[in-house]
């Protein structure tokens, strides 16, 4: 992200143990041939990339899929990964090229071709799924594919576009396997990864194992991996205790995680600073009570982060007043500035100037999850405590949740987003920008100025005060209120080699860094 950068803070644990050698923090050749045992309370909802944009999915994309370009651990910049190399043509930044390396296979055995390429994108914006990733795209226009040579031309400038196909939106497809004009359903899938699925239950495991033909950026072999998927994070923190995982990631409860000792000789435990956030959206049609800027105000008058983080969270996370999370340029305090404190009286008062009856009626959802049901509540007392709100709060399962929102069924619901890149736009164009992939109704064109130009530079330092000015509308429109930015905690058996690589906070899951001592 940037200029900007996602920056690890610290490792907090590295095993000491007398006679132990640092040799011991990498696979070694020696160690066990088991597959490891991964353990995460999230949740992969489509294999098909054209069908899914969460952070569960993309994580197994980065795994199974190839996509031209992509990301080292630590690196703002994406690199080939499919493509022996890729760049815009010309200063205009409207037609983006990249040539195809000649030696790709599927898993299944046939050549991957610059066909295949344009073919994904093409179908995945034919698609366009309510819970895909093509809006991901706004300006792009046509794919043309030559040869070994794929050509991007948008409709306007973006700057970002090297940024955003080096994700899981970017996920290259056989053509000849996934379907021109639905998702492709069942369990199998076939791409050119560093891994193979070689089965999948979906809502409860994934098995992967190293794929012998994959060539690209991984330079090293990776160790079978079994992925183990649980409800909520206290499901998973039983199959933790009983031993049932190798390796922890998103997320055990955050009673747990606070209590986690990093001098324990038994355990590996990396905590990182984190890009990953979470907001209240507001739904702001026509038929919602947050259609009127001032019913939204009043809630954002209202929240105290302060019991979030300490009481439910447990320290885990950070108070966030930006819609940008700490990191990035154009990060802000907007909600802090405007909404210093809470204000029940200054709440009462906009909701008066709205002519709204009082208590209004709220139907607030959320993914049901352990952490997030501690969460909801404590939302609903403070709106409900000085008698301005009634809300109705309901749990969701993710799937349902996602297409829920999608119709506009609720009027309040809280989503966490990780960044597909690095970059402050992956926080702009998809969240608040209209036809946003939060489906909110939220549309201005002032904001859409804003991020328009913002995807005019190369130099993204140019970009920091259009990205404020995009904070401070933020602030004054509330199409969201920001509420916490998360730390990346992956904890392991002191047996796993490189779960320290696992994940940097983006949501990129690189398997291949774990092995057995």
């Amino acid at each position: 992200m940037r200029s900007v950068r996602v920056r690890i803070l610290a490792i907090l644990a590295v095993l000491v143990i007398a006679g132990v050698g640092a040799w011991q923090l990498l696979p070694s050749g020696e160690g066990s041939s088991d597959a490891v045992t991964i353990g995460t309370s999230d949740e992969v909802t489509s294999l098909d990339p054209a069908g899914a944009y969460d952070a569960g999915s993309w994580a197994m994309y980065s795994n199974i899929y190839q996509s031209l370009m992509t990301f080292r651990a630590g690196s703002v910049t994406p690199e080939p990964d499919a493509a022996e190399s890729c760049g815009f043509i010309g200063q205009k930044l409207q037609t983006y090229q990249c040539r195809l390396r000649d030696d790709l296979t599927f898993s299944n055995g046939r050549k991957l071709t610059a066909e295949d390429v344009r073919y994904s994108f093409e179908r995945m914006m034919r698609i366009k799924s309510d819970v895909g990733p093509a809006a991901l795209f706004p300006t792009l226009d046509t794919v043309v594919s030559e040869g070994r040579t794929i050509t991007f031309n948008l409709s306007g400038k973006d700057a970002t576009f090297p940024q955003k196909i080096a994700t899981g939106a970017g996920a290259i497809v056989d053509a000849e396997k996934y379907p021109r004009d639905k998702l492709r359903t069942g369990d199998q899938a076939d791409g050119s990864g560093p891994y193979v699925l070689k089965s999948y239950e979906p809502g409860a495991r994934a098995e992967l194992v190293p794929n012998p033909t994959y060539k690209g950026a991984v330079k090293k072999t990776g160790h079978a991996v079994d992925v183990r998927y649980f409800k909520g994070s206290e499901d998973l923190l039983a199959a933790w205790d009983s031993g049932e995982v190798d390796v922890s990631h998103r997320q055990l409860p955050p009673s747990r995680l606070s209590e986690l000792d990093p001098n324990d000789p038994d355990l590996r435990i990396t905590e990182a600073d984190s890009a990953e956030i979470r907001n209240i959206i507001f739904n702001v049609r026509d038929d919602s009570p947050f259609s009127d800027k001032r019913v939204r105000q009043a809630v954002a008058a209202l929240i105290d982060r302060g019991p979030l983080v300490r009481e439910v969270y447990r320290s885990t996370v950070e108070p966030l007043y930006s819609l940008i999370p700490q990191g990035f340029i154009g990060h802000s305090t907007p909600f802090f500035d405007a909404y210093p404190s809470p204000d029940a009286q200054r709440a009462r008062q906009l909701l008066q100037q709205a002519g709204v009856q009082m208590p209004v009626p709220v139907k607030f959802a959320y993914r049901d999850d352990d952490a997030y049901t501690k969460e909801s509540a404590e939302l609903r007392r403070q709106l409900e405590k000085d008698g301005l709100f009634k809300v109705s709060v309901k749990a969701v399962e993710w799937t349902t949740y996602q297409k829920g929102y999608a119709a506009g069924e609720y009027d309040m619901y809280t989503v966490g987003w990780l960044p597909d890149f690095p970059d402050p736009d992956t926080f702009s164009q998809p969240l608040v920008g209209t036809g946003n992939v939060l489906h909110s109704g939220y549309s201005s064109k002032r904001m859409d100025r804003l991020i328009a130009a913002t995807q005019q530079f190369s130099d993204r330092s140019r970009t920091a005060g259009d990205f404020k000015d995009m904070q401070t509308l933020i602030g004054e429109d509330v199409p969201l209120l920001p509420l916490w930015q998360k730390k990346d905690y992956v904890v392991a058996k002191s047996e796993v080699a490189g779960s320290q690589y696992l994940s940097d906070g983006t949501g990129v899951w690189r398997l291949w860094e774990l092995g057995r001592i």
